[in-house]
């Protein structure tokens, strides 16, 4: 059985996510979580997960920011929160998060997302041996890679099938500092819609943003495998990932719902490559007419990614 998780941007488009199939939806705050479409107040946290049980899906809440001394201090009341809520489970990279729910009872089932170190399914299996009961699969491990690495996997592996791609993140507020530098106040948001470019590589395309845990930047393009959601799921993989971080409102809704369909496809045995076309042609007129798509590490020769 294949799961589809999304993020969302708000309460009505989490809403109309569930209703268009959507397993589990991936939501949180800013303070905790990071790269999120939105930051949800406690409230709307608490309605989403409501709405979502109501319809028999899943939130899971976003606690993979990499904290420092004077935040993970704070982690123990949102997870005291998150329980109360009933969140179904979270997502973390910081072994401290770990931690902090042991020594204070605050248990909840989390997926282990530490960004570009999730290479094999031995580190997977070393988290799902300590509670973890899925895992988030770095964007970078090619098709070949995961071939070996899903079977010997304990717990599901999350893959990235549509959406934008982190490369760097620093927790410096780069741009801010480049702006005080040449004396000028700029905005230094998402909505800002800032890029930087490598100076031999004209169309270069990366785009860039701070908030509060620090200056993110990401690939030229983002990651479509529509055309590959067949040889995933022969190898067994079982969590495809939509991120809606720079596909807003309906646009994202309408994605989700082709990803949907192709995974009914699937499951009925109708999936053919014609089938794949028409959906990924549908996904590409969908996208944002600014951003680029294309398969990612996907395709690459695994001797050639260091």
């Amino acid at each position: 059985m294949i799961e589809l998780i999304a993020t969302a941007e708000s309460v009505a488009q989490a809403k109309e996510l569930v209703d268009c199939g959507v397993d589990i939806l991936y939501i949180g705050e800013d303070e905790y979580g990071l790269r999120l479409p939105y930051s949800f107040t406690r409230e709307e946290q608490r309605e989403v997960i409501a709405y979502a049980h109501e319809k028999g899906a899943q939130v899971s809440a976003a606690v993979n920011a990499i904290f420092h001394n004077d935040r993970i201090n704070q982690v123990a009341e949102y997870l005291n929160f998150l329980r109360e809520a009933e969140v179904d489970s979270i997502t973390l990279g910081d072994p401290g998060v770990v931690q902090v729910m042991r020594e204070q009872d605050l248990f909840i089932p989390y997926r282990y997302d530490a960004q570009v170190m999730v290479t094999s399914s031995g580190q997977i299996n070393f988290w799902a041996k300590r509670g973890a009961i899925g895992s988030v699969l770095a964007r970078e491990v090619p098709f070949e890679e995961m071939k070996k690495l899903i079977p010997g996997a304990l717990v599901p592996v999350e893959v990235l099938v549509y959406g934008a791609t982190c490369i760097h993140q620093s927790k410096r507020n780069l741009l801010e500092n480049y702006f005080n530098f040449i004396e000028k106040e700029e905005a230094v948001n998402k909505e800002r819609g800032l890029f930087i470019s490598e100076p031999k590589k004209v169309d270069s395309h990366y785009s860039i943003y701070q908030d509060r845990n620090g200056t993110h930047i990401f690939a030229n393009n983002d990651l479509d495998l529509m055309p590959h959601l067949g040889e995933l799921t022969a190898i067994g993989v079982s969590q495809w990932m939509l991120d809606g971080l720079f596909t807003p409102g309906e646009n994202f809704v309408a994605v989700a719902k082709l990803f949907v369909e192709a995974r009914e496809a699937l499951a009925e045995g109708t999936w053919t490559e014609a089938l794949a076309e028409r959906l990924d042609a549908e996904l590409r007129a969908l996208h944002p007419a600014n951003r680029e798509l294309d398969s990612g590490f996907y395709s690459k020769d695994p001797n050639e990614v260091v």
